[in-house]
């Protein structure tokens, strides 16, 4: 059996016609009113800093097809582009976008924040100096068997001094490692060098144990002071700490796939995870899948600091993973386990 579709009447056209000069002239306003280009000076805070309001959370506005729990419904809509797409409970009615505009139907998508296609990054493999949160970092092997290199978590400080944060098995070696053993950046793998690359001593590290794990964490002390800054690569300085949600909304920036978005989705899971030196079981880990299919880190990216976007506050360590899922202990537990804070 055949199907035929008859021209559309000239009537029909006059109503798409009308309806889409409404909609043209509805995004011309709503663009007007959201869109705000900030200052070269002040686009770092404003890309880092993104709140719920729509001045600050939109990046477009256009027209395209309404989209309904995945699936095009053939309607012709004014589309919101945000950077995040929050959920109805976490807005309130000054922070809502409308749902209709002078009766015309809303679609709301999330993008991301747009930025020009271009390598402007900072390479997280170079020497860095101040070194940051995010960069590469690595210890050298006593048996000259293993080059390697691990990511550069955050700074944290205690009555004693101030530490740079990883994992256990980025900073000792899962334990295999003594107190006082020198920690570089770049890591060996990227190029570090034993005679010029040293910028602080492992001092303590959680344990693996067979199972009850909490954390793959270790801190290790600064040699000197102004060769390490709090400010993450690209992302800046950690806004205090808060607890991991389902659905929040993280970035971080690691050794290996630089910086990354993604979103949280399971915060109490279980895990086993190889390691060189056996297989250890996690608790109450966070599980978090990268955003638009893209993964959220891979090999290299241990030890990154994991933020909450909009906030900038830090929510995990990140650890472990697969091709797919990346695996994060809390900060909370990282923080209480090596007794120190962060800066």
């Amino acid at each position: 059996m055949k199907t035929k579709s008859s021209p559309a009447s000239a009537s029909q056209v006059t109503v798409f016609s009308a309806k889409f000069a409404d909609l043209r002239s509805a995004k011309r306003e709503w663009s007007a009113r959201l869109l705000r280009a900030p200052r070269a000076d002040a686009f770092r805070a404003f890309a880092a800093a993104s709140g719920v309001a729509p001045e600050q959370n939109v990046v477009g506005v256009g027209i395209g097809e309404k989209i309904v729990a995945g699936k095009p419904t053939g309607l012709m809509a004014m589309k919101f582009f945000v950077r995040i797409k929050y959920p109805e409970h976490e807005l309130s009615s000054s922070t809502r976008l409308p749902k209709t505009v002078a009766g015309l139907p809303v679609d709301v998508e999330q993008t991301g924040l747009f930025r020009r296609f271009a390598t402007t990054l900072p390479n997280p493999k170079a020497k860095i100096r101040p070194a940051k949160p995010g960069c590469s970092i690595g210890y050298a092997d006593p048996n000259h068997q293993t080059v390697m290199a691990g990511t550069f978590g955050a700074m944290v400080r205690d009555g004693a001094g101030r530490y740079i944060l990883s994992n256990n098995h980025v900073l000792a070696d899962e334990g295999r490692l003594a107190a006082g053993a020198a920690i570089f950046q770049p890591g060996f793998l990227d190029g570090g060098k034993a005679t010029t690359d040293q910028i602080a001593l492992l001092t303590r590290f959680i344990p693996l144990l067979a199972t009850g794990n909490q954390v793959d964490a270790a801190i290790a002390r600064v040699t000197k002071t102004r060769h390490v800054s709090k400010k993450v690569l690209h992302i800046g300085a950690p806004h205090g700490t808060d607890a991991a949600a389902i659905d929040m909304a993280v970035h971080k920036f690691g050794r290996t796939t630089s910086y990354t978005v993604g979103q949280v989705k399971s915060i109490e899971t279980d895990v086993t995870v190889g390691y060189e030196t056996g297989n250890f079981i996690f608790h109450d880990q966070i599980i978090i899948v990268g955003s638009d299919g893209n993964p959220f880190s891979a090999a290299g990216d241990s030890g990154s600091l994991i933020l909450q976007r909009g906030t900038n506050k830090a929510v995990g360590l990140l650890f472990a993973g697969s091709s797919t899922h990346t695996i994060a202990n809390h900060i909370g537990d990282v923080l209480a386990a090596l007794q120190v804070t962060l800066e």
